[in-house]
């Protein structure tokens, strides 16, 4: 549980960092940028010993779609949707999570929905904007529906990846994560090919250049490996209020850090929830 709220306030601060540092950088070339600076960190682990070939492919799969798939459908989002939007639209991870795990289970657990539910409600009650009017809606609609294939990759992956690494105890989690990585590397790298977005990180400024460095070392290095880590640790439940924990921090650190203005009330009613969420569920 310790290894999941580290991982949740490195996040937090990724939001900001993104925002501020890494505006008109093409989305495809971050993402694959990220998840290639991230993946010499755990190249050195890979062992391959105990890891037969249809296993590796299942486990690069996961990090294809967890990884890799979610980048590109969340980085588009950012076409349709402006920064604080994306973040907040990730409130229904937790409903993903739970759905998936019930799926896998084979039956419906009424305490992980409930605790995903309660989740929900809290981080919701972060969100300040109004609705669209009705000449923004069909772009408006465009950005929430990828952020919502995204969170749903995002859960499907970390499930799968829980449910697997469970069914293999013998494996080592550092010494296969390179293996996700793999994969969604493969992937995001394709995308960025395509859309041409390789020649935008040679013209990169030294703040955007460390900016870049740190998000794809500490967030998406460190920060997929201590997420999975703890999501193979946990409870359905448990993983399921951490995906949101991420919201609130995100407005404390847009407060303290970047200046930004929220609304107190709302911010302070739904980060108690989402906290007092966690608790419980550590607690029980």
């Amino acid at each position: 549980m310790l290894a999941l709220l580290v991982v949740s306030l490195i996040w937090a601060a990724s939001f900001g960092l993104i925002k501020h540092n890494l505006a008109g950088v093409d989305p495809h070339a971050v993402a694959w940028a990220r998840l290639a600076i991230a993946l010499p960190l755990f190249l050195p682990l890979l062992r391959t010993r105990q890891l037969p070939w249809p296993l590796a492919l299942r486990f690069a799969a996961i990090g294809a779609v967890q990884y890799g798939l979610m980048y590109v459908l969340y980085i588009q989002a950012y076409q349709h949707l402006a920064a604080h939007e994306v973040a907040l639209w990730t409130v229904t991870t937790p409903v993903y999570v739970a759905l998936c795990s019930d799926l896998l289970a084979r039956r419906v657990q009424p305490r992980t929905w409930a605790m995903a539910g309660l989740a929900v409600a809290g981080a919701a009650l972060l969100s300040t904007d109004q609705l669209p009017t009705a000449g923004q809606r069909p772009t408006w609609l465009r950005g929430v529906l990828l952020i919502q294939l995204a969170n749903l990759c995002f859960a499907a992956g970390q499930v799968g990846y829980r449910q697997l690494r469970r069914r293999h105890k013998h494996l080592v989690d550092r010494q296969i994560f390179a293996v996700l990585l793999l994969g969604a590397v493969g992937l995001t790298g394709a995308t960025t090919l395509i859309g041409g977005g390789y020649q935008q990180l040679w013209q990169l400024g030294s703040r955007q250049a460390w900016t870049l460095v740190y998000l794809g070392a500490v967030a998406t290095g460190l920060g997929f490996f201590g997420w999975n880590w703890g999501a193979a640790r946990v409870r359905p439940a448990t993983l399921a209020v951490f995906n949101n924990l991420k919201v609130p921090l995100a407005i404390a650190v847009s407060i303290v850090v970047f200046g930004e203005q929220v609304e107190w009330l709302r911010f302070a009613c739904g980060g108690l929830l989402v906290l007092g969420t966690a608790w419980s569920v550590r607690r029980g």
